[in-house]
């Protein structure tokens, strides 16, 4: 009989191999369903209160970039930023092949090399390359920052400017293969330091100039002896280092005081003469002027400031022409006479150092060479002003309107600027090899002076600016061709051009009274000296761009000393 189903046949129990594992057991009722929160949640979820992000719209998710703004979306760190573009992305910092290395090329003089050295970033700088054999240990670090500053020191009380001054500095340290160094100079205070290594600490050393002297020769042998260690072909220990530098400090000056002394005599007469005066004239322009120099000597000897051995120089040739004028002689010029004799006084060399100074950057130092000098001219003019008062009360006759006209000689006058220039070369103590040079560039300076500004008629300022110009490209190419400082073919060059004349017509409109016309004639002056000084600096950097640049492979262009807006 076959058993119907839902018998009992099919109330049997099953075996466990018949029932599910997920199947309740029997008597067990099923679970209800529970609520959200009771189920685990996934790392990965939104937490509620949150919106899916659509596809491709967020800046931070993975899936890809989007344009939405990231203010308001939350991103992965691992995400691309949003300006990031897997086709065309940007230029890595480092290119592949690599940055462009900068070599100083050799055949450049060390001072152009090292001018590019200090107007280029420190990052950029190259890894010296020692030029002296040091031992096993290495340079000693601080005979050669020592032998650096002394260096400098000679170079600055000489007269050169700050920015010669670091390059020559610069050029020392490197020479000897200490890298991450830096000099600075001011007026009287001369500092270099040296960093070991990024975790060292550095090494700073600093040396006072409190004696200056003008010696053009002991110049030439400092840069000699720059140009040396500089080079690779001569080996110049640091014991041979000092002894050189020792004997240039020993060395006598090349010519005596005496000689000095006429110097300024015939510097003094050949300026009268430039200015339209006669044998006469010569003579007694020459005779104040040594009188000026030897009380200069005899204060200087008893430890009085310049400031009053400038006003004890200029009071012998205002007396010398004060006297011409007491003795009615028709044939003389007095205010020659004077004018002559402030040719000798009137600080050039310092005017133009300090105002090079300023235009390369060097501010402080600059406003204290321009400082000095307003004390010197200040000094002149008590002197010429004391005299000049004293003539006046004993009943002179001097005629500030008496102007100059002296276009009618230029034969003379060249002769006669020459020659100035070459007694100008010997109160510098030039070296005897470099006073044929300086004296041609005088020449060459007022034969262009004459041509603009009396033949041509333009303006005595602007004619001055261009003569000074050509004295500055000239002495440029003349020490780029000795290797030597350019001082020596520059400073002797601009004689002729000071502003005698106009300086002592308006020193003698103010001892009579007439102030106003006398402001007017030493702003003239005044102007003329600056665009002296201007005109010898532009030249000079004029001639630096037909140099060779030194450094960089493929052509890179000379950096300025600042870059600069006015912000």
């Amino acid at each position: 009989m076959v058993a119907e189903p839902g018998g009992p046949e099919d109330q049997k129990p099953q075996s466990d191999e018949a029932r599910s594992a997920f199947v309740p057991p029997a008597g067990v009722g099923r679970p209800t369903a529970a609520s959200d929160d009771d189920h685990p949640t996934s790392e990965f979820a939104i937490p509620a209160g949150l919106t899916a992000e659509p596809q491709g719209s967020g800046t931070g998710s993975a899936s890809g970039p989007g344009p939405a703004s990231g203010s308001d979306t939350i991103g992965s760190a691992f995400a691309p930023p949003r300006i990031h573009n897997a086709q065309h992305p940007p230029p890595a910092f480092t290119p592949a092949h690599g940055s462009p290395m900068l070599q100083l090329t050799k055949e450049a003089p060390w001072q152009d090399r090292m001018r590019t050295m200090l107007r280029m970033p420190v990052a950029e700088r190259p890894a010296p390359e020692p030029v002296q054999k040091s031992d096993e240990t290495g340079p000693a670090v601080p005979r050669v920052l020592d032998l650096t500053l002394r260096i400098g020191e000679l170079l600055l009380a000489g007269g050169e400017g700050a920015e010669e001054v670091e390059a020559a500095m610069f050029a020392v340290t490197r020479g000897y293969g200490l890298d991450r160094c830096e000099p600075t100079v001011t007026f009287t205070l001369l500092s270099i330091s040296h960093q070991p290594s990024l975790v060292d600490d550095p090494v700073t050393a600093s040396r006072t100039v409190r004696r200056r002297g003008t010696d053009y020769t002991r110049l030439a042998a400092v840069f000699r002896l720059i140009d040396d260690i500089t080079t690779e072909d001569v080996e110049v220990s640091l014991e041979e280092a000092y002894r050189r530098l020792a004997e240039i400090r020993r060395n006598r000056h090349p010519y005596s005081g005496w000689v000095l002394t006429l110097a300024a005599g015939g510097l003094a007469g050949a300026a009268s003469v430039l200015v339209g005066g006669g044998a006469l004239v010569f003579v007694a322009a020459a005779i104040g002027a040594m009188l000026g120099d030897r009380l200069a000597w005899l204060c200087a000897g008893r430890g009085l400031p310049e400031f009053y051995q400038f006003v004890a120089a200029a009071m012998p040739p205002a007396a010398m022409g004060v006297a011409l004028t007491l003795t009615h002689w028709s044939d003389v010029r007095p205010s020659a006479v004077i004018t002559g004799g402030l040719f000798a006084l009137l600080p050039g060399r310092a005017l133009v150092a300090g105002v090079q100074d300023g235009l390369t950057g060097y501010y402080i130092t600059a406003a204290a060479r321009l400082l000095e000098v307003m004390y010197l001219f200040i000094g002149v003019v008590v002197g010429v002003l004391s005299v000049l008062y004293m003539g006046l009360q004993l009943g002179a006759q001097l005629n500030p309107e008496a102007r100059f006209i002296a276009n009618d000689r230029p034969v003379v006058q060249i002769l006669a600027s020459m020659a100035l220039c070459f007694a100008f070369a010997i109160l510098l103590q030039q070296d005897r090899s470099t006073v044929l040079a300086v004296t041609l560039n005088g020449g060459v300076a007022w034969v262009i002076y004459g041509a603009m500004a009396r033949t041509g008629d333009i303006s005595p300022v602007l004619a001055t600016a261009t003569a000074a110009g050509l004295v500055g490209l000239f002495g440029q190419l003349f020490s780029r061709y000795r290797y030597t400082s350019s001082l020596p073919f520059i400073t002797a060059a601009i004689g002729p051009l000071l502003p005698g004349s106009a300086t002592y017509f308006g020193l003698l409109d103010v001892a009579q009274g007439n102030v106003n016309a006398g402001l007017a004639s030493l702003s003239t002056a005044a102007a003329t000296a600056l665009a002296i000084a201007i005109g010898v600096n532009l030249g000079s950097e004029i001639s630096r761009l037909f140099m060779r640049v030194p450094g960089a492979i493929g052509g890179a262009n000379r950096r300025a000393a600042k870059r600069t807006r006015g912000f």
